[in-house]
């Protein structure tokens, strides 16, 4: 899928989520308690199979943290972004996506050394 295809997509299976798009990616943004369910079906669903995790970050947009993961797809070669604000500063947490991709791990480790998001889930926090 070409980027349009994709947003278009992204659009028509998730009517109750903003997508946005930036010069490289397609932008789902989502609730952190559709996060699991969301990301489970990006990894399965045939039309997408985002079966890598290329990144995974928090921004501090303070007052709230945005959590950042790229997907990408190695059966089509398309990319995209997910993003989830945190809006409670002093208690962020969040489930790990872990289950779904392994590569979470250092990933979350670091965001949780740097920012103190906690990853509800996660093997080895």
């Amino acid at each position: 899928m070409i980027k349009e295809e994709l947003k278009h997509y992204l659009e028509q299976t998730f009517p109750n989520s903003k997508v946005d798009e930036t010069f490289d990616f397609p932008v789902l943004f989502i609730t952190k308690e559709e996060l699991i369910p969301v990301m489970k079906q990006l990894r399965d669903a045939p039309e997408t199979k985002f079966n890598f995790l290329f990144c995974e970050t928090a921004v501090d947009r303070n007052p709230e943290f945005e959590m950042v993961y790229h997907l990408s797809s190695t059966y089509y070669h398309h990319d995209m972004m997910v993003k989830v604000v945190l809006e409670d500063r002093e208690n962020p947490v969040i489930e790990s996506v872990y289950s779904l991709w392994e590569a979470a791990d250092l990933y979350e480790d670091e965001i949780y050394d740097l920012f103190g998001i906690r990853f509800t889930n996660h093997p080895n926090l």
